[in-house]
């Protein structure tokens, strides 16, 4: 099995470029690819799974700090494919907190015994590159560091001169280049990557990305180099038997963030899923309980307030006690009115309160929740990891059913409270991950059925 993961020095080095070539030109030569992002990525991800047609998956060991869910979240996914591709988050060592080893690239690479590709900036620099490579290769004898890839090099001259450093002072290979080209760069917006569902042309920027990276990376050394041996397949999780129930979920332009294994654990345990338009579709599906996931209501709050009947049905189905659990943009969508630059708009209007939009990040990364009453994941005191990522405030006075912490190297750092349960539907910002505790997917359903 050829696997091998796409690390940075640090964000904002082009590793998401890199990666995006690389899932393309070998996915162009007749390879079959398996994409994963580290860390609560779901942006990345759909770009990934554009290119590779197959859906790229999330690890994360916060949010799955169980091992053997976390290798299951890995080695489910490639049993019948040539080469698993891992796009890192960050830095190769940037995780929570100042621990290496706390939920880093590098934390999920030696757990999963994944070889690492190093992405390194070449933009102004030189021998300088080699000093670098040297201080990432030495950091962590535990990790295998097996090639190193220069972005934005200036010319082939250029390139050559970083690759000589490099392999003169380490003894890491140098494995190809990728030049600036403005037309393969991808734009963003304040959650990150603008994603693919949105941007026109894509397909074209990324045919030419792996174009580029084809002619410039020794593909043959790098997966001489990456080959490892099969990991032992084992289901960490228990069977149940859904198959009684429907739970439709939220799928368009304004509703597209799910962990690709939540929702295959629910089909896994028998859940029939539906997929609805709060964009298009007149009113709700026919089903036993709804989910909306994240995605940017913001940039379709216009659009949103206009399909009234859907709000309607969505009040509708909160009222007459339908399960509804919403995350995020879900959240957003379930409060009575969203304050863009564009305006106030009415949203669905379960619970009482405005989403307002802010120029900066709130609450931003991993951080726990603590119930302080019964919810549809167990009894009050349930435990719920997680991760917030979101520009949004949501005013109200309703009352809050979590008491949210963020720790960092043992301490907690900041602490607040959040999501609102009224009736049987619970929304908060916190996005979850169900491989970290089946129990908290088991009682959700089995609320949902009626035990």
């Amino acid at each position: 099995m050829k696997q091998f993961m796409i690390a940075g020095v640090s964000s904002g080095v082009g590793k998401t470029s890199i990666t995006l070539g690389i899932i393309q030109a070998l996915t162009r030569m007749g390879y079959r690819v398996q994409p994963y992002k580290v860390g609560p990525d779901y942006i990345d991800t759909a770009y990934h799974g554009r290119i590779a047609n197959r859906k790229s998956r999330n690890l994360d060991s916060f949010m799955i700090p169980n091992e053997d869910a976390l290798a299951w979240s890995f080695c489910k996914w490639h049993q019948n494919v040539d080469i698993a591709v891992v796009e890192g988050v960050m830095g190769l060592f940037d995780g929570l907190g100042t621990d290496k080893d706390c939920a880093s690239s590098a934390d999920i690479a030696k757990k999963l015994g994944i070889p690492v590709i190093l992405v390194v900036d070449g933009r102004a620099t030189s021998t300088s590159a080699a000093a670098i490579v040297h201080g990432f290769s030495s950091f962590d004898p535990n990790l295998e560091l097996v090639g190193v890839l220069i972005n934005r090099v200036a010319s082939e001259n250029h390139f050559q001169l970083i690759k000589g450093s490099i392999e003169r002072y380490t003894d890491i290979p140098v494995l190809g280049y990728l030049t600036k080209d403005t037309r393969v760069e991808l734009p963003s917006r304040h959650l990150g990557l603008i994603p693919d569902v949105e941007m026109e042309q894509l397909d074209k920027q990324l045919l030419r990305l792996g174009e580029m990276v084809q002619k410039t990376i020794d593909f043959d050394r790098l997966l001489e180099l990456v080959e490892k041996t099969e990991q032992e397949l084992r289901n960490p999780f228990s069977k149940q038997n859904f198959s009684q129930l429907t739970l439709a979920y939220a799928l368009d332009d304004a509703f597209h963030f799910y962990y690709e294994d939540n929702l295959d654990l629910l089909k896994d345990w028998g859940v029939t899923l539906v997929p609805f338009s709060p964009l298009n579709d007149q009113e709700l599906p026919e089903a036993d309980a709804y989910y909306f996931g994240g995605g940017f209501p913001e940039v379709f709050a216009r659009d949103l307030a206009a399909n009234k009947s859907f709000r309607a049905s969505v009040l509708w189905a909160h009222q007459y006690d339908k399960p509804i659990y919403a995350e995020c943009g879900g959240l957003m969508y379930l409060g009575q009115e969203l304050e863009t630059d564009e305006g106030v708009f009415e949203m669905a209007g379960v619970f009482k309160g405005r989403s307002r939009m802010t120029d900066r990040l709130k609450h931003f990364g991993y951080c726990q929740a603590t119930s302080q009453e019964p919810s549809i994941f167990g009894p009050s005191g349930t435990s719920i990891r997680g991760h917030e990522f979101h520009h949004s405030v949501f005013e109200t006075n309703e009352r809050p059913i979590f008491i949210m912490k963020k720790i960092r190297d043992g301490e907690v750092v900041s602490s607040w409270e959040g999501g609102y349960q009224k009736g049987k539907t619970l929304a908060s910002y916190l996005h979850v991950h169900f491989y970290q505790n089946q129990e908290l997917l088991k009682h959700w359903l089995e609320e949902i059925r009626g035990y």
